[in-house]
């Protein structure tokens, strides 16, 4: 009987072991499919951008169980999309206009370090400029938050407030916006990841158009 792993001790990760497990992974693959290489060589068309929070306990693929070529992945701090972004904006351009992916998702997830330390007083350093627009959504939803008296529970909240106003930010975005006046098939949505269950909570904020939108922000 196998003894079972436990995902809090990296200790025996090392630099060594990376290359060792990338060989065991090309061995499993041609084992389950000997043309797995060749096919993911001749290109990529996944229907599907993922705009992720950078922690390493939410991979894409593995929590949705999706496969290499199935999931486009953007990740950052939180979660974030944010206008002046040009990473984040670049990889939307190239889903959008070039993948032509069917689906954009905003996943956050609860227990999100990043949001945590929008919550507090603390100072961390450069990542303080990146944490204000955390900060900007707990301002929006203030009235609400603050009425939380749990901690957790708060915290909860604010994490998906911060992923309902970064799928807003997205259709605010041009090339979401010129997608739909072209008639582009493209659903904006929003998800919550529980590392606790391991289930993904769809925020009920999914959109086609930007109908639903204010008025400022709409191009014509």
């Amino acid at each position: 009987m196998c003894a079972k792993k436990d995902i809090h001790d990296t200790s025996h990760i090392t630099y060594e072991g990376l290359l060792d497990g990338n060989k065991q992974f090309i061995e499993n693959a041609l084992n389950s499919d000997p043309e797995f290489f060749t096919k993911l060589a001749n290109g990529q068309s996944p229907p599907i951008l993922w705009i992720g929070c950078a922690d390493s306990r939410v991979p894409a693929n593995q929590i949705t169980n999706t496969a290499p070529g199935e999931i486009f992945v953007h990740r950052n701090i939180a979660n974030m999309v944010i206008h002046s972004d040009m990473n984040m904006l670049s990889v939307l351009d190239y889903a959008v206009n070039v993948l032509k992916v069917k689906h954009v998702i905003v996943t956050g997830h609860y227990g999100c370090g990043g949001v945590m330390a929008a919550m507090s007083n603390q100072q961390y350093g450069l990542i303080d400029n990146w944490l204000r627009h955390i900060k900007d959504v707990y301002r929006l939803h203030a009235e609400e938050l603050d009425a939380i008296k749990d901690p957790q529970k708060r915290t909860d909240r604010l994490v998906e407030y911060n992923v309902i106003e970064n799928v807003y930010n997205l259709c605010k975005t041009s090339i979401v916006q010129n997608a739909w006046t072209n008639g582009q098939e493209l659903g904006v949505h929003g998800w919550v990841y529980s590392l606790s269950t391991g289930l993904i909570s769809d925020m009920k904020v999914s959109t086609h158009n930007n109908e639903n939108m204010d008025n400022v922000f709409k191009f014509k």
